[in-house]
């Protein structure tokens, strides 16, 4: 990979530091509402509150994207996510902050939250070329990226937490935005309007070209369901430091931090096993690996164990993601991408609110072993039915283009 090209060493600093504190919001902010309310379900809410703009508006933001850009649509959206993370802190110490307040300003968040994503995965060809696995590598980078904020803000969190409060974490988080909206306006360049075609025209352009493709489409499903267990997973991991490890924020943040150190293991295998190993299969043997750890989070272990477990966990993710989205971005026509990609992340997240709160439900009628043990049971049947999926239809051609809608 090239990293003379000054585009990509600019994503990769301002995916860095944005993600970073992204990472601390996504501890500091549960933590904030389990430790103030006392009820995990609550926090299940706060946590579905954020994605459920995402299967409202991650659609529609596919065309936004292709008439304004990739580059343009992430200044955007990290220009707008800054200011909102700063009115929690505000209404918290001015004592104005309520529930309700919460549940907006996330669900405000949240909705910057789809075209940012998309926008990061769709601006890559763009930086690295058209090429399956250059792609699929640069993916890997920005996913080796992404662990080490893992690794680094959940720790973080915890630190501020203890020492000052959840809303600090909070303005820390704000401050990154503002890092990443003008390192990606004033060093990347890329991201210019997405030239439409006919076929690419429509609102559900994209969602038809997933339709007709016998590798896509069922991949599309399986990371559905896949995505509903995931979310599940996260509020247990809360829960396990809230009931398990003495409400300890520092173990919290540490629990968080070891999915973060596995999954930077992984992301640099990564690097190298997409330019030697058939993607899909690469992918395939990952995601049956992946949640076989999670089972002995059913035993009461020691929080420095369960971290081993967690990292272990994480070790598998990049090496599922990044073969997939090489694959995906690669399959699809330049003029679709846009649309395809905010398809994906759409369907693939519709079900995320539904995990949250089953989780969180979960947990006030059932123990948290037994929610474990649900967990590991479901990601390990989602990982069987995603590896068939993805074995049985890789020599499959890619679909045709839609018609106009």
């Amino acid at each position: 990979m090239n990293w003379r090209n000054r585009s990509l060493i600019g994503l990769v600093v301002a995916e860095l530091v944005s993600l970073t504190g992204s990472s601390m919001t996504f501890v500091a902010l549960p933590w904030f509402v389990l430790v103030t309310t006392g009820s995990i379900a609550k926090m299940a809410w706060v946590m579905a509150a954020e994605m459920v703009p995402i299967a409202l508006f991650g659609i529609p933001s596919g065309a936004l994207i292709a008439r304004i850009g990739a580059k343009k649509t992430m200044v955007i959206s990290d220009a707008a996510r800054g200011p909102l993370l700063m009115v929690l802190p505000i209404l918290k110490w001015t004592g104005n902050l309520s529930f309700g307040w919460v549940l907006l300003t996330t669900f405000l968040i949240g909705c910057f939250a789809a075209p940012y994503f998309s926008s990061s995965k769709l601006i890559i060809p763009e930086v690295a070329g058209d090429d399956e696995r250059a792609v699929a590598q640069v993916n890997a980078v920005l996913a080796g990226a992404n662990q080490i904020t893992q690794i680094a803000g959940p720790v973080l969190a915890g630190i501020v937490i203890a020492a000052w409060s959840p809303p600090a974490a909070l303005c820390v988080d704000a401050a990154t935005y503002l890092f990443s909206v003008l390192t990606i306006a004033f060093v990347v360049r890329a991201g210019k309007r997405v030239e439409q075609t006919a076929q690419s025209r429509g609102l559900l352009a994209g969602l038809r070209f997933l339709a007709n493709d016998r590798l896509l489409g069922p991949i599309l499903l399986a990371a559905c369901a896949i995505n509903l267990v995931a979310q599940g997973l996260i509020v247990a991991v809360q829960g396990l430091a809230y009931f398990r490890y003495s409400q300890d924020a520092h173990v919290v943040g540490y629990l968080f931090a070891a999915f973060g150190m596995g999954a930077l293991l992984g992301a640099i295998a990564a690097q190298s096993l997409t330019q030697k190993v058939d993607l899909l299969k690469l992918a395939a043997f990952a995601i049956v690996a992946m949640p076989l750890p999670l089972w002995l989070l059913a035993v009461p272990l020691p929080w420095g164990a369960a971290m081993v477990v967690l990292a272990a966990f994480g070790f598998f993710t990049p090496l599922v993601n990044a073969p997939i989205i090489g694959v995906l971005t690669v399959r699809t026509p330049a003029a679709l991408r846009p649309k395809v990609m905010t398809s994906v992340m759409t369907v693939a997240t519709l079900a995320g609110p539904l995990g949250f709160l089953a989780a969180g439900e979960a947990l006030r009628y059932y123990s948290l072993t037994q929610v474990l043990v649900a967990i590991a049971a479901a990601f390990t049947l989602c990982g069987l039915a995603f590896a068939t999926l993805l074995l049985r239809n890789r020599d499959a051609p890619p679909a045709a283009s839609p018609a106009t809608a």
